[in-house]
């Protein structure tokens, strides 16, 4: 019963401890819930804070966002003034609306992220860009066009002042005034090239009437002092010009230029055809040496150097200054959005124009499409300077022919100067034409000389002497050796110079052909030994040859000339013996000549005493007389003649008495005069004379 009892206790005991084991179970559920639940808020709490965390992160890019576009693509209302009613012509002004341009201009080529452009306010303020970007281009386009035809009305009241003067009207305020709008025309050449295109045609159109005016009265003064200078020349010229023959020229000159280039060779004609003018003789190589006012022709040509030379030097620096301004306000040497290639210029009555091109990045011009362009600009704007500068070449060609080689020279200098610059500007390529001009009138000139050599007529009557177109090349040469001196084009004068000394030489031996009344080798000694003393004189290298040519030819035909007067006072003596050559030439012995009865020694004793010694002084004195008659003065070589004709009369001697001596020996014959009278009689005739 005691088991029973306590079994019944200790199972009591195990159901207190089922009960408490349960309630232990269900606590520990409890608080498994409290832990679930406690978990689940804590995930509600992380999941909370991802939210908020992006959600900042998403205000902070739309923030970044509307403040670039905020910053980007919001113009000032200053700007926005400036833009619209801005004072283009006060400085002030004009700051103000290139920095608003620049503003709008950034504004507008702002790179926009992706879904930009979707934005309504975006669209609304590119449409609002583009309104002020065309309203301002408007307003700048037409301000400009207004400022270029003021600024020629304002620079055309300057011409007056310089109608008497041989300058040119500077440009330069004119250009220091535009330049202010260098900006904002570089503004219009990225943002609208159909209004900066039709500005460049504007400018043209009025800058190159503006200068048409300028140049043609400045050419005129030219061609007034030009003319002033030969009307100076008329007062102490040999011959007096007909008072409209000036004018006359320079009307005769303004007709088409293509009848005025390489006009040389008629208006050489004229000068042979005798124009009545100083100028026209000093412009032929048979007048040249003939010239009374020599010092006066001189003095004008100088005169003209002075102006052709400073004609050229107020058009380099005027185009030169245009060129660089037209470079620096239209911006063409600038690597920009927008571009002409040089084959899309086209001329448009007589503008430049340019076919549309694609504008964006993917159109860059090259500078040489650039440079292409402004020379291109030049040739519209100064399309009346090489017209007038052929025109002005003419009329000093019309003046003096030889006025070519000033031309030539100036030219040449010039034209090398502007190659050195640019070899493709504007300024060289014109000056290079006319330049080709210039040298056709010089060739044309050289040739006209020469044919004008080949027409000379000499006198019947009077002795020839020194042929005018001999002395015409001596002072040509003296007056292109002082013209050339360190001059780039030396090779066009050395051409010439050969051209024209073989020239001379071949007239001069026709000449001495034609000759009556002079000796041909009077006329051939006289004239070349000018020219070897001309040659010997200046030293041009280049006719070294010639001169060498024209020394041999003096010498022999001074010799000639000796040989065949020294026959005349002493022909029988000189016949005989010529005789006794002969023999012996044909086989005879010369001891065995005296037997030959023509030759012997009374016949021998018979020649000798025709000539006494006061009988051969007679013959010499009258040879004298006769080679004084034949010589000219100028020229004084009738002392070297005489006295080459007594060496050859001592040398004839010698031979004669060689002769005696041989064929017959022994027989004491001799001439009736020595040696020492020779000298003596040549001596004293001409102390005599």
């Amino acid at each position: 019963m005691a088991s029973e009892k306590q079994v019944n206790i200790l199972m009591q005991l195990l159901d207190e401890a089922l009960k408490e084991v349960d309630e232990i179970e269900q606590k520990l559920s409890s608080y498994e819930e409290m832990l679930q639940s406690v978990k689940d808020q804590m995930d509600q709490i992380s999941q909370s804070n991802h939210l908020i965390q992006l959600s900042n992160t998403n205000n902070k890019k739309l923030l970044e966002e509307i403040e670039f576009l905020v910053n980007h693509m919001d113009l000032s209302k200053g700007h926005i003034k400036a833009l619209e009613d801005g004072d283009l012509s006060s400085s002030r002004g004009i700051e103000a609306c290139t920095n608003a341009s620049e503003a709008l201009l950034h504004c507008m080529n702002i790179s926009l992220r992706p879904g930009h452009e979707m934005l309504h306010a975006v669209k609304k303020q590119q449409a609002s860009f583009s309104h002020y970007k065309e309203h301002f281009a408007r307003r700048l386009a037409s301000h400009l066009n207004n400022v270029f035809v003021h600024q020629g009305h304002d620079q055309s009241s300057t011409l007056a002042q310089h109608s008497v003067e041989l300058t040119l009207p500077k440009h330069h305020p004119f250009h220091r005034d535009l330049l202010q709008y260098a900006k904002l025309m570089e503004w219009l050449k990225n943002t609208d090239r159909e209004k900066y295109e039709g500005l460049i045609r504007n400018y043209v159109d009025y800058i190159s009437k503006l200068y048409e005016r300028e140049i043609r009265d400045f050419f005129e003064v030219a061609k007034t002092k030009m003319s002033c200078t030969t009307k100076e020349g008329k007062k102490f010229a040999t011959l007096p010009r007909k008072e409209t023959a000036v004018k006359q020229e320079t009307e005769s000159l303004h007709g088409s230029v293509g009848k005025l280039t390489g006009s040389t060779s008629s208006l050489n004609i004229l000068s042979v055809q005798g124009s009545g003018s100083r100028r026209s003789q000093s412009s032929s190589l048979l007048d040249m040496g003939n010239m009374s006012a020599s010092d006066l022709d001189v003095a004008d040509r100088t005169k003209f150097d002075k102006i052709f030379e400073q004609v050229l030097s107020e058009l380099e620096p005027l185009c030169l200054a245009e060129q660089d301004f037209i470079s620096k306000f239209f911006k063409l040497q600038q690597q920009l959005n927008v571009g002409t290639s040089p084959g899309e210029l086209e001329e448009t009555d007589g503008l430049v124009s340019s076919r549309p091109l694609m504008s964006g990045p993917e159109k860059q011009p090259s500078a040489s499409s650039e440079k292409e362009i402004v020379r291109q600009m030049m040739i519209k704007i100064f399309r009346t300077i090489e017209p007038e500068l052929n025109v002005l070449i003419a009329f000093g060609d019309k003046i003096d022919s030889f006025n070519s080689l000033y031309m030539l020279v100036k030219m040449s200098h010039h034209v090398w100067t502007a190659e050195n610059v640019d070899p493709a500007s504007f300024l060289s390529t014109t000056l290079g034409n006319v330049l080709v001009t210039v040298k056709r009138n010089f060739d044309k000139c050289i040739s006209s000389q020469i044919k004008q050599m080949e027409e000379v007529k000499i006198s019947k009557k009077s002795k020839v002497g020194i042929l005018p177109f001999v002395s015409g090349f001596e002072e040509f040469a003296e007056l292109a050796e002082s013209i050339f001196r360190n001059a780039e084009r030396r090779g066009d004068l050395d051409k010439a110079y050969i051209k024209l000394i073989r020239a001379v030489s071949a007239n001069v031996e026709k000449v001495a052909n034609e000759s009556q009344k002079t000796p041909r080798d009077v006329v051939m000694m006289e004239n070349f030994h000018h020219i070897f003393a001309t040659l010997s004189r200046l030293k041009i290298s280049c006719l070294e040859a010639e001169r060498k040519e024209a020394k041999q030819k003096y010498t022999d035909h001074l010799q000639s000339y000796v040989i065949y007067s020294l026959g005349q006072p002493l022909d029988k003596l000189n016949q005989f013996f010529e005789g006794i050559e002969a023999r012996v030439a044909q086989g005879v012995r010369e001891e065995e000549v005296s037997y030959q009865l023509a030759y012997n020694k009374q016949e021998l004793r018979k020649v000798i005493k025709e000539y006494p010694g006061k009988e051969v002084k007679k013959g010499l004195d009258n040879l004298y007389k006769k080679v004084d008659k034949h010589l000219c003065e100028e020229e004084n070589l009738l002392q070297v003649v005489w006295h080459s004709m007594q060496d050859e009369f001592i040398r004839q001697y010698k031979h004669f008495e060689g002769l005696i001596a041989r064929c017959y020996p022994g027989s004491g014959v001799t001439m009736e005069f020595t040696i020492q009278d020779i000298l003596e009689y040549f001596s004293s005739i001409a102390q005599s004379h």
